[in-house]
């Protein structure tokens, strides 16, 4: 019988210079999930847009606005492609938040109305469940939560039985934030279609960690951020279907997104620019496009195995501690959520800080899901591609004195 091995660890740590203490001590960075430290060469090349390539863009007829327009939309045509789509699909957010926020304003906006369905889950975070209230409460739209199965994945199972021809909007979280519970997009988008519903994707927490191919999954809607892909902050992709966004009208008013405009009348752009009004984030989508090539040069498969195999480390150490309950399936995306008997998660995040190990502690902009676990929030440890096996021992060291603190 042959022997299985462990997938190869990757070794990236000296990539990334943020991963050092002000003493030049090692930080334990274990909350990837919620902001990516930033490799070296994202940080160069957002410093080289910033400095000597700077201009604006769409705009100047010089040379360096025009070689900076050229830039942005190379950074467009791999943001795109990065998830299997295409250019005139996407549009370029300041983050998902907004994405989901342009989709349920416009698509929303113009599509829902009184009696009509949209579908969530219990494990959403706030930015995939407060955008829908509010189109809800404008419209008259009822929004209805898919429960998680024991193991904390959303239950297909339930979505099929719940859904039904009202239904215009399903919106689902591809990777949830606190589990890393997968989704299984592509099942999730025939069941959607099947009654006549869209299927927005919340990636936030996907793209990082696993491939995604939006052709395949059947989506009609993407959102992901920069900043939880090793890039900048303040910038992200909304990808949606072609005759879906051309339908769509303008969510903000501006420069860049007009074709004509008089005091009577104002005619819009075609798509993406239609949904970019004003400046955008120049150096934003320049340092996208670096994280991006930065991530493919490692490869997409290579990060999911390394973030698995940590994640099947710690959960097999943290197991261990009597004390230490964990939440969400055994096969979980980079992500493990955990509660420690007796001791609040704040407690739990401060006394491992003192020993140079960072994780998050709270609701994670996930309230509902707290409470359907029955806890007013969890520990949280994520991973990333600078993340080893020194940073879980230093995690189990960590805990162990939390426990012999409080006894």
């Amino acid at each position: 019988m042959a022997t299985l091995t462990a997938p190869r660890l990757l070794d990236r740590r000296t990539d990334f210079p943020g991963l050092v203490t002000a003493s030049g001590e090692p930080w334990h960075y274990l909350d990837s999930a919620a902001t990516a430290q930033k490799p070296k060469a994202v940080i160069d090349a957002i410093a080289r847009s910033y400095g000597g390539d700077y201009a604006t863009v769409h705009r100047g007829v010089y040379a360096r606005s025009a070689d900076m327009t050229i830039a942005y939309e190379a950074a467009r045509r791999k943001a795109a492609a990065f998830i299997g789509g295409r250019e005139d699909e996407t549009v370029f957010v300041r983050g998902a938040t907004e994405g989901i926020n342009l989709v349920a304003s416009s698509w929303g906006g113009k599509n829902l109305k009184s009696g009509d369905r949209i579908l969530l889950s219990q494990l959403e975070h706030h930015s995939n469940i407060v955008p829908w209230q509010l189109v809800a409460e404008r419209t008259g739209a009822v929004i209805d939560v898919a429960p998680l199965t024991e193991d904390g994945q959303i239950d297909l199972e339930a979505v099929e039985a719940m859904l039904t021809p009202a239904h215009k909007m399903v919106a689902l979280a591809h990777v949830s934030n606190v589990l890393g519970s997968v989704l299984d997009a592509k099942r999730a988008a025939a069941l959607a279609h099947n009654v006549g519903a869209l299927l927005l994707l919340d990636g936030c927490q996907a793209v990082p960690r696993i491939p995604v191919d939006v052709a395949a999954l059947g989506c009609d809607f993407y959102v992901y951020s920069a900043h939880k892909l090793y890039g900048p902050t303040g910038i992200g992709v909304l990808w949606g279907r072609a005759a879906l966004l051309d339908a769509m009208p303008p969510w903000q008013g501006g420069g860049a997104m007009i074709d004509r405009v008089t005091f009577e009348c104002t005619s819009y752009a075609p798509p993406p620019q239609r949904f970019e009004a004003g400046t955008p984030h120049i150096t934003g989508a320049i340092g996208l496009a670096a994280a991006i090539d930065y991530v493919q040069a490692i490869g997409v498969e290579a990060i999911h195995a390394h973030e698995c195999a940590l994640v099947a480390e710690a959960q097999d150490a943290l197991s261990g501690i009597n004390a230490i309950r964990l939440f969400g399936p055994k096969d979980s995306a980079g992500i493990l959520s955990f509660e420690m008997q007796g001791v609040h998660p704040h407690d739990i995040g401060t006394i491992l800080d003192e020993a140079n190990v960072a994780i998050r502690a709270g609701h994670h902009c996930a309230q509902p899901l707290m409470d359907h676990l029955g806890v007013p929030a969890t520990a949280r440890a994520s991973f990333g591609i600078y993340s080893n096996s020194e940073d879980v021992a230093a995690l189990v060291r960590g805990l162990e004195r939390v426990r012999r603190i409080f006894g």
